[in-house]
């Protein structure tokens, strides 16, 4: 990320951390004249862009530096001025094996229809592998792939498959719209860069329930929070058909969240649910204290299958990433805790600061 601010120079965040660079010539701290301008030379003629940074704070855009790079840019303002943050994109499209990613994303990719959803917060990597499960259907399957994305990130080559890009606010003015008129294009496959409302998830649902592979994003932490989230679009009156739906058209979701590693750099951690008779079950009647879909993930690792924290120890295990992310990043930090501590016990390391304990023989006799 570049992020340019009033008040501060140039910085670019690597791995998580600002840190200057330099710059022949300095421009030093930045004014707000200077922002400006390299607002302006982004956003170019584009009216639609002024418009939204008007009336909503803020714009995303892409921008290209012809061969050498492509940025996703969001401009806002702030305290009276501009700010602008710029995030480098790949140059090439990722794929399942350079992201390392486990084998089941490979059964999602060769799925022909319903619904398969990537989650997590800002910046967690979503779009990443989304870009990787769609390069995946294009490298092995000859069928239309239609993107709807704000803006388009990775630039997808026609292989096997024909993939057209849209991008909001250029080709189609909301996702809902997008997704409805989708459907009169003929695509096989549909990855929608954002569910944000009910009518597009509604649509979402009916795409993949009418033969559609759809593949989508939520700003949710966790597998659970995404199933209610879903059902907490819909009116009270409409729960007992949104289950059903659901239940029906869900295949997998995927949570993400980007741990530092050991070594520098970052990776992702993910919980997967995929849906099988119990998930089912579970969608249709709810959790409760017996059924929860936490329990489903941790019994469920022969369907492929995790929670955050069985993947966070396994990253440990393997010397990814050191304990203190691992622990920072846990969901229930108690369970973490016990399978880090039976790793390093294998291990032949300690587990405690407790030392020198020794039996006390004479606290019966003091005791009287």
């Amino acid at each position: 990320d570049i992020p340019l601010t009033v008040g501060k120079p140039v910085l670019v965040e690597e791995h998580g951390s600002l840190r200057q660079i330099e710059l022949n010539p300095d421009p030093g701290s930045l004014v707000p004249w200077q922002v400006e301008c390299m607002a302006a030379a982004m956003l170019g003629q584009d009216r639609r862009l002024y418009r939204n940074l008007i009336q909503s704070g803020s714009c995303d855009l892409s921008y290209e530096l012809g061969d050498r790079a492509r940025f996703r840019v969001n401009v806002f303002g702030q305290k009276g001025s501009l700010a602008v943050v710029m995030r480098k994109l790949p140059a090439s499209v990722p794929t399942l094996s350079s992201l390392g990613l486990p084998k089941i994303f490979s059964d999602m990719a060769g799925e022909t229809f319903g619904l398969v959803l990537v989650t997590g917060a800002t910046g967690s990597g979503k779009s990443t592998s989304l870009a990787a499960l769609v390069e995946a259907v294009n490298a092995s399957r000859p069928v239309h792939i239609l993107t709807l994305e704000d803006p388009v990130e990775f630039v997808h080559h026609h292989q096997k498959g024909l993939v057209n890009q849209r991008e909001l606010g250029r080709d189609f003015d909301a996702f809902a719209s997008g997704l409805r008129a989708a459907l009169r294009q003929a695509p096989k496959v549909i990855l929608v860069g954002e569910i944000r409302d009910r009518e597009t998830m509604s649509i979402a649902l009916e795409a993949s329930e009418t033969g559609h592979l759809v593949l989508g994003t939520l700003h949710t932490s966790d597998a659970a929070q995404t199933i209610n989230r879903i059902i907490g679009m819909f009116e009270h009156s409409e729960e007992r058909l949104i289950r059903g739906r659901l239940a029906e058209s869900l295949k997998y979701v995927v949570s993400q969240r980007l741990v530092p590693q050991a070594g520098g750099g970052r990776v992702a951690a993910l919980e997967i649910l995929k849906n099988t008779i119990r998930t089912r079950e579970l969608i249709h009647n709810g959790e409760d204290a017996e059924n929860s879909f936490a329990q489903i993930l941790e019994q469920s690792a022969t369907y492929g299958m995790q929670t955050f924290d069985i993947h966070l120890a396994y990253l440990f295990e393997h010397n990814v990433i050191e304990e203190q992310m691992a622990m920072l990043h846990g969901s229930d930090k108690s369970k973490l805790g016990q399978m880090i501590d039976r790793i390093k016990s294998e291990r032949g390391e300690k587990v405690t600061d407790i030392d020198n304990l020794e039996l006390d023989l004479d606290y019966e006799k003091r005791s009287h």
